[in-house]
């Protein structure tokens, strides 16, 4: 082969125009990772977006990492130039320095006051309760109705006696002045009115009650209707309640017994005074007694 068909050969070393653009691609690079360390990443949208990404793709598992963690980006953490929605990240949580204030009470002593105010409470209730018990005196001697206290409550008791005729929840005619003066002595008190129905332990099947639970019922609510209707009791005080044989006051054993069951009871239920007292509150007594001293 002579020389004029030899190709030239390539000369030596990296073409001239490869340095040039090894500088390009080395700034561009620095140029992003720059980009990248002023960047702030939002959890909340990145969270979406993987969620997001792992519906249309399919199940992302999960490759337990191996490599110790990379230290946290300086930059990244005092500068966020991105106007982001706040992450649970970056949630600020405030703090304050107010000193809460110690009360010297002793557990003997808010006991104490608890107990004088209960029996306070229980002192008033029971002057209430003869106060209509002198209202309903002569409708007491018949037998008609009972008044007693418990505790924080009052009980005017209307018994089957002259009220209700058997097996009905119709009022007679002669019981409503009963019914006024009871209407009278509940309106003269506070506290929320419990009006509840009581039967005997025979059961009953009618065309107007199936059962001694829907007797029970429709007596509370003829009594509890009479009470409201008569420009009486408000009705947010009433609670109408059916308990038909379940809470008996004495053995059904004999028929007048049974008789004594069949009631329907107005159960005036005052709050505890001292559920919502707070240390304060306490403290306050406390000085308020040592004053009166």
């Amino acid at each position: 082969m002579s020389d004029e068909e030899c190709p030239k050969c390539p000369p030596a070393g990296a073409p001239l125009w490869l340095a040039t653009f090894a500088d390009l691609m080395s700034l561009l690079m620095c140029f992003f990772v720059l980009l990248l360390s002023f960047a702030t990443m939002d959890a909340a949208k990145f969270k979406k977006m993987a969620i997001s990404l792992d519906n249309a793709f399919g199940v992302q598992r999960d490759i337990p990492a191996t490599d110790i963690p990379m230290g946290t980006s300086i930059i990244a953490q005092h500068f966020s130039p991105a106007q982001t929605t706040p992450t649970p990240i970056e949630e600020v949580k405030q703090s304050t320095n107010q000193q809460t204030t110690k009360l010297d009470i002793s557990v003997e002593e808010m006991e104490e006051i608890k107990k004088k105010m209960i029996e306070a409470k229980v002192a008033e209730i029971e002057n209430q309760a003869e106060i209509i018990k002198e209202s309903l005196n002569k409708e007491i001697k018949k037998g008609l109705v009972t008044v007693e206290t418990d505790k924080l409550k009052i009980i005017i008791r209307i018994n089957e006696k002259g009220s209700f005729p058997s097996g009905t929840a119709i009022l007679k005619a002669g019981f409503e002045p009963v019914m006024k003066k009871i209407t009278m002595a509940v309106n003269g008190t506070t506290g929320t009115v419990h009006v509840a129905g009581h039967t005997d332990n025979i059961p009953i099947s009618t065309d107007w009650y199936r059962s001694n639970w829907e007797l029970a019922a429709s007596r509370s609510v003829t009594v509890a209707h009479y009470m409201m209707s008569k420009k009486g009791v408000e009705p947010a005080r009433v609670v109408v309640e059916g308990y038909a044989n379940t809470r008996p006051l004495t053995n059904n054993n004999t028929a007048k017994n049974r008789a004594k069951n069949r009631r329907v009871e107005i159960i005036i239920a005052q709050d505890d005074p001292t559920s919502s007292l707070k240390l304060e509150d306490f403290s306050k007594i406390i000085q308020s007694e040592k004053i009166k001293r």
